[in-house]
């Protein structure tokens, strides 16, 4: 079996395909697909989707894109949601610098707030970084002692130099979609980060991998992602399966459920 990760089933570009897409994930032998959120109202998609579908389990938070939608009214509905039985994990929350649709201030205040709160909360962080590591190592740092349940890397786009650091430093978990099969020099990312700390994951409908570029992505596709990381790493894909299934419901905790 296979885990997609890190999903975005409730995107715009995928409605009305709920029932086909995860079918087909179950055809290529996905059965877990964790679906992460944006904001208040893919937080709240999220857990209706976890709640109606067996094979789903839900992130919620607020993305540094819409970090200036978080307001006290927020946050307190994220805490309620958070007690739902299949919300696993508190994200995609983090830095954006590539196209700073929050302002970047406003993004660096929620991002400690939000730390806080998965403290608070008990649940793991699922981190998105583009191009602000060094602010976001520099809060990070700051908030070490909050971030005691798990720390993921969704869509790692770091140096291996960096991958080493987070790992030590935060015992950091990193997920990888489909860049792997289009991008260069990943291998000694990949190694630096070590099997035992890898997950697969889609980002879909985004970040389609290689040959269905062009269209929107879905769970089906890990398979894909999977024998390109192998391929990079030298390892079988039975070994991956088995090293990145282990590793995403260890980090989620699925299988464990709430007390």
């Amino acid at each position: 079996m296979f885990v997609d990760a890190h999903a975005h089933l409730d995107d715009e570009l995928l409605e009305g395909r709920e029932a086909e897409v995860i079918a087909a994930a179950k055809e290529a032998g996905v059965g877990v697909i964790v679906n992460a959120s944006s904001d208040l109202p893919s937080s709240e998609k999220s857990v209706a989707l976890s709640a109606r579908r067996e094979e789903v389990y839900a992130v919620i938070g607020v993305h540094p894109h819409e970090a200036k939608t978080y307001t006290d009214e927020v946050e307190s509905r994220l805490v309620s949601l958070s007690a739902e039985k299949k919300v696993v994990a508190f994200g995609e929350i983090g830095l954006d610098y590539h196209y700073d649709l929050s302002p970047r201030d406003v993004q660096q205040a929620v991002l400690e707030k939000e730390i806080c709160l998965a403290d608070e909360l008990g649940l793991p962080v699922v981190f998105h970084v583009r191009e602000a590591y060094e602010d976001f190592n520099a809060i990070i740092e700051r908030q070490k002692n909050r971030l005691r349940h798990g720390v993921l890397l969704h869509c790692y786009s770091g140096s291996a130099e960096l991958a080493k650091y987070y790992r030590e430093r935060f015992g950091a978990k990193f997920s990888f979609g489909g860049v792997l099969t289009f991008a260069k020099h990943k291998t000694p990312v990949l190694q630096a980060a070590g099997i035992e700390n890898i997950l697969l994951e889609t980002d879909c409908p985004y970040m389609t991998p290689v040959p269905f570029r062009g269209t929107p992505n879905e769970p089906k596709h890990i398979p894909l992602i999977a024998a390109k990381m192998a391929e990079l790493l030298g390892i079988s894909v039975e070994e991956i399966a088995e090293k990145t299934t282990e590793n995403a419901l260890a980090f989620y905790g699925i299988g464990k459920g709430k007390e």
